[in-house]
């Protein structure tokens, strides 16, 4: 016995299942960035408040090897919560990625079911890397200070002051040209392998098998 062959769903029940996804898209990619913010905004309250306590410290004892001592401790626990942040940072902006990827699939069925709407769209409607940078840049090219200006450089540069700083004060007895040597190289280090971390997850993210709706492609009425 054939099985019945199911109606066409309607071209606008499409479209409210493909909107209903967009908007829980949204509010995931909103509540992401809200907790991400967040984070980042108590880890520098705790450095402002960690640098304030030092400079008290050193108005009342002096620039002694208890002032070295807390500043060593204070450094190691601010750079401990800034990598956890940093590491929240940047899954976030891997949860990012696959948020706009999907809302540009959604938008390539809107396109499906009316192409006439193409001229609207001002954000990327290929969920492939030119889709996805259109979405992010709402346009413009991508350039090095959409990267420079972001929020996971930012507190990777925050942390990278706070490793080079922990290690000044960690080779300070062996001299200042030593402990300020010592601080640039591990600043360098600490800063580049960061931003390689970025980069390379970045190349994983543009796995040609997780693009389906690249550019060129054909777009057609949905019945």
């Amino acid at each position: 016995m054939s099985q019945p062959v199911p109606e066409p769903v309607p071209p606008a029940v499409r479209a409210q299942i493909l909107a209903t996804e967009h908007w829980g898209l949204l509010a995931v990619r909103s509540q992401t960035w809200n907790e991400v913010m967040g984070r980042i905004t108590a880890q520098l309250m705790f450095t402002s408040a960690s640098l304030l306590f030092l400079a008290l410290v050193g108005q009342s004892v002096g620039y002694t090897d208890t002032f070295r001592f807390l500043a060593i401790v204070l450094g190691l626990t601010l750079l401990t919560t800034g990598t956890l942040t940093a590491f929240r940072v940047h899954n976030a902006s891997q949860e990012d990625y696959m948020f706009v990827k999907g809302m540009n699939r959604l938008r390539a069925g809107y396109l499906d079911i009316d192409p006439g709407l193409e001229p609207y769209f001002i954000t990327g409607l290929t969920d492939d890397e030119a889709g996805i940078a259109q979405t992010y840049t709402m346009g413009p090219a991508r350039s090095a200070s959409h990267v420079a200006a972001s929020s996971g450089v930012f507190i990777i540069a925050v942390n990278t002051i706070v490793a080079a700083g922990v290690t000044a004060f960690v080779l300070w007895p062996l001299g200042a040209w030593v402990a300020a040597v010592g601080a640039i190289l591990l600043g360098i280090a600490h800063f580049a392998w960061w931003i390689y971390l970025g980069w390379r997850n970045w190349q994983l993210n543009l796995t040609p098998e997780w693009t389906r709706f690249p550019a060129g492609r054909a777009v057609g009425r949905v019945s």
